[in-house]
């Protein structure tokens, strides 16, 4: 899917209504970093079908970024309906912008029959590759879960490790019960695989 341009505050609440979940670039043409952002961005947005992605230019439209209290660019932001979500700074690579926008879609289709729904939470950050081995098993699981970026939410970070007194990452909270790490053998046993 292409990037679609924006020219106002008023075009984006109405292309924001039209899709479940869009993403917003904010970029200032010819700054290196927006350059960057923009060109791996629509390397990614050509891969994932079915979601909107939109862009605006700061030289050209002005009443957009002021909305949402962004002073620099670019930023990537998530938006479900018309509320914004999660908040990406800077130009980073390809995988980087595929896997934050894929984990932020993935959601586990649940069979007739199946057992009874764990709440699952894991705490990660999006350069670890424990943490994206992790959601993948649970994926290949099928197992529905909430990725929370502590390299992006303080709060939760220092959440994470008041409850296990350790900063590593991954560590996945199964009904209330956390673990540090990818551990197979107890994940498996408290989700009952």
């Amino acid at each position: 899917m292409e990037f679609k341009e924006v020219d106002s505050y008023n075009e984006l609440q109405q292309k924001l209504k039209s899709s479940p979940k869009s993403y917003l670039l904010i970029y200032k043409s010819g700054a290196e970093q927006s350059e960057c952002a923009l060109a791996n961005m629509q390397n990614i947005a050509i891969r994932i079908p079915k979601i909107q992605f939109l862009v605006v230019d700061v030289t050209k439209t002005r009443d957009i970024h002021q909305q949402y209290g962004v002073t620099t660019a670019p930023v990537l932001i998530e938006f479900e309906g018309n509320k914004p979500g999660q908040i990406i700074k800077g130009c980073h690579e390809p995988g980087f912008f595929k896997s934050f926008i894929e984990n932020s879609l993935y959601s586990a289709v649940k069979d007739n029959g199946e057992k009874k729904t764990k709440r699952v939470v894991i705490y990660s950050t999006p350069t670890c590759p424990h943490c994206n081995t992790l959601k993948n098993y649970l994926k290949e699981q099928k197992v529905q879960f909430r990725d929370i970026d502590v390299s992006r939410d303080q709060k939760m970070a220092q959440e994470m490790v008041k409850r296990s007194g350790q900063q590593g990452v991954p560590q996945i909270d199964i009904n209330g019960r956390l673990i540090v790490g990818f551990n197979k053998p107890k994940i498996d046993e408290l989700l009952e695989i």
